[in-house]
Order: structure tokens, then sequence, then C-alpha cells
């Protein structure tokens, strides 16, 4: 039987409402890197996975799961007449500024008190920046909560690697087969899986979809607020 001693929770998708918080962003930052150009916006969040009509951004695409500097390249290789790390940078500026007004999927301080009276040690990894995911936890009060912080920038590589689910362990002091990690995209799971970590859960409240999810998953929920409840059953068993 795993026994769990820490979550890791991905970010977007999971704990914020994706579309809510990200898609004005994601014009925004997509017209900054078409200098303006509407036309050319719309295929640049086209390349990113962001439909530029309806604003449904695909499981697993660049939008929904990647590093800033991989959108910026990619923006970059589909006509952004920018170069490649001050676009990197600008986008970072659009993603902190869009943190303050993300949109979260539940009471995010209820939920994290609940396991923190479990005894749980609790982390955020994102492929987002580092600062914007710090902003993000002041804005909803989870300073005193959240025990870890990485974003692609913190040093620990990127998703689906297993860097930060290794360095979270460290910096809480529990074993890597003592976490478990929940996310809505694949990256965040095979990101488990690579680890070695003790559960990959995913959750259907972002882009990802049961088909992508079950064949790597130990298990699948509809969000977060369901996790007390697999938490109480694990331990039940």
């Amino acid at each position: 039987m795993t026994i769990i001693r820490a979550v890791l929770f991905d970010k977007d998708g999971t704990l914020l409402d994706f579309a809510a918080s990200w898609g004005p962003t994601n014009r925004r930052a997509a017209l900054h890197a078409a200098n303006g150009d509407s036309s050319l916006a719309d295929r640049l969040l086209h390349a990113c996975g962001m439909d530029p009509t309806t604003g449904e951004v695909a499981a697993d695409s660049l939008f929904a799961a990647s590093s800033t500097g991989e959108i910026a390249r990619a923006m970059v290789e589909h006509g952004s007449p920018f170069d490649v790390h001050d676009l990197t940078v600008a986008l970072d500026g659009f993603f902190v500024d869009g943190a303050a007004h993300a949109v979260p999927l539940t009471d995010l301080a209820a939920l994290f008190t609940r396991l923190q009276a479990r005894g749980l040690r609790l982390g955020i990894a994102s492929s987002d920046n580092e600062a914007s995911i710090r902003l993000m936890v002041q804005h909803k009060g989870l300073a005193d909560l959240v025990d870890f912080v990485a974003g692609y920038d913190s040093g620990h590589g990127v998703k689906p690697g297993p860097g930060m689910v290794h360095a979270f362990a460290e910096a809480v002091g529990v074993g890597v087969h003592e976490v478990l990690v929940v996310g809505d995209n694949t990256h965040d799971l095979h990101m488990a899986r690579h680890a070695k970590a003790g559960l990959a859960v995913g959750v259907l409240s972002g882009t990802g979809t049961r088909e992508h999810l079950e064949p790597i998953a130990d298990h699948v929920l509809d969000s977060v607020d369901d996790l007390v409840a697999l938490l109480d059953e694990l331990a039940d068993r």
C-alpha cells in the first residue's frame, strides 16, 4: 500500500480555471507577439493550441503544458518578428500580470487547509514562471499553506522531466514514493511516472480528457474537490 505524505499540484487546469484565467492573457500575448497584426495573432494562437474563435485549448498543447520559452519559440517559428529570448521575457510579463486575476476552480485555501490538517506537505509545480505561481499563491491566501513552489525557471527542469517532483520531496523531507502528483495533462502524469512518485492522479477540470489521462494515471477525478475522498479511500484500504 502506498502511504502518501505530500501532494504536488499542477496549477492551471488543476487549481485554476484554465479558460477563465488564461484565455484573455493568451490573446494579449499573441497580439503582442504578432506586433499588433490580428491575423498573425490568430495564427500564433492556433500554433500554440488555442482556437482563436472558440478560445478552446487543446490537451497537451503548448498553451496547456509547455514553458514560456517553448511557447515563444513556437511563436517565432510561426511568424513572430521578435527574438525568442526577448519574446520569452515579454510573455512572462503577461503571465505574471495574469496571475493576479486567476480564477480558482474551488476554495483553494479551504482545500489546502483540510489537506494540511491531515499532516500532508503541499507544493505547486507548473510550466509557468515561478513569479507567477508565487503571485497566485499570495493572492489566493495560500502563503502559509504551500511548502514548495516550482516553475520552469526554478532550476529543477521542466515537465515531463522528474526534477520538480524530486526537488519537492527533498524540500519537504519525504520519499519520492510518498508523493502524490495531481494534474490535468499527460505532462503532469508523465512527470510523476518519470520521478517514480507514489501516485499519479489526473483531474478532468482542465484541458486533459479521460481518454488522455486514464492510460497513465492511477486515478482520474472530476476535480481536486474529490481528492480528500480519494485520500480517505486509500487510508481505509
